[in-house]
């Protein structure tokens, strides 16, 4: 018998129904509100922070590199300024196969070892998703055909900028310096705020004032499109430029000084003792500054490596060369301050000096010796049995403690990285680096600027110039400063001078005594015929090589570089002096047959405005009207007034480039006393003017050297 079948409960399997829709029912009012949630979430609480980071997706930071400050003469001329150029960056987070990438590059642009080499370093020493420099100076025609490739390197953009041109190259390499390529070592200097910088200075001014010259890095935000590719600018904070700088050297006394030496290595200064100001200084051979902005080739290193008159080596404030004759005046004034000397004790000159108990001896420059000798023939006579005695009178202590008192033995503090204090010879020194002790025969060599003496032609120039004014000033390079073109010019702060001598009378001394150095009778004296000024001044030849035994050596049987070094140190006018030079020849032999000769140019190019045979003015009378054409030239005269005449009826006023007219110069700078610093003047080029505010005259380089009771002698 089959079983019964169980009947069905519809109202079980309903009810049970029910409870499952419900809870499906739930379960989805549960999701939609979770959903709903979330969406409130993102769209309502979160809005501010999902819209920034949209934003960013399509506004991209890109940096904005500051122009470099640019560098100009006292008078306005421009020494180092920045040119635009267009330079090739990777992205390297961008770049997917980077070998490939940079062979298809090397096949549209010409691309270097050197270059390579740099991108490779540059590439490790920076983050990914910062671009990184290629190649700089990308010329046209390459532009051209990479634009048309442009698709097929992805990361890859040209980029505007700014490089460096020193307009002079050699002329101020080793005053300006130059900038080169960042490297690793420099962004550890730079930090992640100056990574878009891709130049720093490496020399000279460019590194001394690095900080200012480089101003301070802005960003723009661009809209980028799907590719990457910049669209338009939607915000902007503007790069703060450069600090422009404006030196007190003079570019036409530094073309004089560069032609005055001729084929002659060596170095020279040349300060107002007024102010300190450096008007020229120039270390010879040079180079070209150029070479080294966007990256030396091996070839063109090598040479400058390989060159035994070592160019790049700065003689200025590394080159420290035994003093000879030139230290007597401020060792003849260390003896009158002293008490041990006065100007009219003498000295008896036999042509040899010996020390008691010795066989060796110490000549004269006259074998015959010189006679009777006071301080100022001491001096213009170059008589050095007169120091010989007057160093022993002294002791090596006082003689020390004057010399260092001098500037000597320590940086003269001048704007330039890297000064040599020199050598001041002292038994300290001989001890600690020759463990031996200090003899008499020492402080005899010590006495005429041989022996352990090295010293910069800073030094000399900055004891000179002391001699000259009465006040021992810092060197500088720099005299005004401004932040922006539309600034004013800001004159630098100096430190005061400090007093050479507590007695005038002694300083007077020692001054008529360089007087007489470049008069008949004197070591000069040849240098200085026919000149419309009174000079003062020192000859001076340093021995390179030691003399054998007792016997001299014959210093035209050597090698160039192992000759005697000819010096010279000198003021002008005597009186009232404006200018103080030092002078070091190599191998140029004796003082006044090498060094002064060249001081001689120089006096005559800044204090009479006469260069040297084949030079012009740089300020040749050159200049445009506001409308832009040529107003006078140098051979026609009435060219200037006839553009004047028509840019006035045009109703322009006449911009004038160069010097203004000689009527316009004010009272001469050789009026003034010679401790009081001369006011420097913006040059009139500097901003145009307008009709309510007239251009502050500039006197010309050659017109302010002489006071009008100096031009006639």
């Amino acid at each position: 018998m089959q079983p019964r079948r169980q009947v069905k409960n519809p109202h079980a399997e309903a009810e049970q129904f029910r409870r499952r829709a419900a809870l499906g029912f739930l379960g989805v009012l549960l999701c939609l509100g979770g959903l709903g949630a979330w969406y409130f979430r993102l769209q309502v609480l979160q809005h501010e922070m999902y819209a920034t980071r949209s934003e960013a997706n399509r506004i991209k930071p890109r940096p904005v590199v500051p122009g470099r400050g640019m560098i100009y003469d006292r008078n306005g001329r421009l020494l180092a300024e920045n040119v635009p150029a267009f330079r090739l960056d990777i992205t390297p987070d961008k770049v997917k196969d980077m070998p490939a990438t940079l062979a298809g590059l090397a096949r549209i642009i010409q691309l270097t070892p050197e270059e390579l080499e740099a991108f490779e370093k540059s590439r490790k020493a920076r983050r990914s998703f910062l671009p990184v420099t290629l190649k700089l100076r990308v010329s046209d025609e390459e532009m051209a055909r990479f634009a048309v490739d442009r698709w097929r390197f992805p990361g890859v953009e040209l980029e505007p900028y700014l490089t460096r041109r020193y307009p002079y190259g050699d002329l101020f390499a080793h005053v300006i310096g130059y900038v080169g390529r960042v490297d690793e070592k420099d962004l550890e200097v730079l930090g992640e705020g100056n990574a878009a910088l891709t130049h720093i200075g490496k020399s000279g001014l460019e590194r001394y004032y690095e900080t200012q010259l480089r101003g301070r890095v802005g960003y723009e935000q661009v809209e980028t499109n799907v590719q990457g590719r910049a669209i338009r600018t939607v915000g902007r904070v503007a790069a703060q430029s450069g600090t422009d700088l404006r030196l007190s050297i003079d570019a036409d006394l530094q073309r004089a000084m560069v032609a005055a030496f001729g084929v002659q290595e060596g170095s020279a200064v040349a300060l107002d003792p007024r102010t300190g100001e450096v008007l020229a200084m120039v270390s010879l051979p040079s180079y070209d500054p150029n070479l080294f902005v966007n990256g030396i080739s091996h070839a063109d290193f090598r040479a400058l490596m390989d060159n035994p008159s070592r160019p790049q080596f700065n003689r200025l404030v590394l080159g420290g060369v035994a003093p000879g004759s030139t230290l007597k005046p401020l060792i003849a004034l260390a003896g009158l301050d002293a008490g041990v000397r006065r100007p009219e004790d003498k000295v008896l000159s036999t042509g040899m000096f010996y020390l008691p108990g010795t066989s060796r001896g110490w000549g004269d420059a006259n074998r015959g010796g010189h006679g009777w000798t006071d301080l100022r023939k001491s001096i213009a006579q170059s008589v050095n049995t007169y120091y010989y005695r007057l160093a022993l009178d002294l002791g090596i202590e006082r003689f020390d403690d004057y010399m260092a008192g001098y500037g000597f033995g320590a940086p003269t503090g001048i704007d330039l990285t890297g000064e040599s204090g020199g050598i001041l010879p002292s038994p300290a020194y001989k001890a600690r680096t020759r463990k031996e002790r200090w003899y008499p025969g020492d402080t005899v060599n010590i006495s005429i600027g041989q022996g352990d003496w090295k010293v910069t032609p800073l030094q000399l120039a900055r004891g000179v110039s002391g001699l000259a004014n009465g006040q021992l000033r810092t060197p500088h390079l720099v005299m005004q400063q401004r932040e922006g073109f539309d600034h004013d010019w800001v004159p630098m702060p100096t430190a005061p001078g400090t007093p050479i001598s507590p007695h005038p009378e002694h300083l007077q001394a020692v001054r008529e005594g360089m007087m007489a150095t470049m008069q008949p009778g004197g070591s000069g004296a040849r240098v200085a015929a026919g000149a419309g000024y009174v000079m003062a001044g020192k000859t001076g030849t340093a021995q390179v090589v030691s003399r054998k035994g007792t016997a001299a050596v014959d210093p035209r049987s050597l090698p160039m570089h192992l000759r005697h070094r000819s010096l010279f140190v000198g003021f002008a006018p005597a009186d009232n002096p404006v200018i103080a030079v030092a002078i070091a020849v190599e191998g140029g032999g004796y003082g006044g047959s090498a060094a002064a000769p060249i001081a001689r140019k120089l006096f005559d190019a800044w204090l009479l405005g006469k260069l040297p045979e084949g030079l012009l003015p740089l300020d040749a009378e050159r200049g445009t009207t506001a409308l832009g054409t040529t107003a006078f030239d140098n051979e026609d005269p009435a060219a200037r007034a006839n553009g004047e005449a028509a840019a006035l009826e045009a109703g322009e006023l006449p911009v004038q480039v160069g010097l203004p007219s000689p009527e316009t110069v004010p009272a001469e700078h050789g009026s003034a006393l010679p401790t009081e610093p001369a006011t420097a003047v913006a040059p009139s080029h500097a901003r145009r003017t307008s009709a309510s505010e007239p251009a502050t005259p500039v006197a010309p380089s050659h017109a302010r050297r002489m006071p009008a009771s100096e031009s006639t002698r």
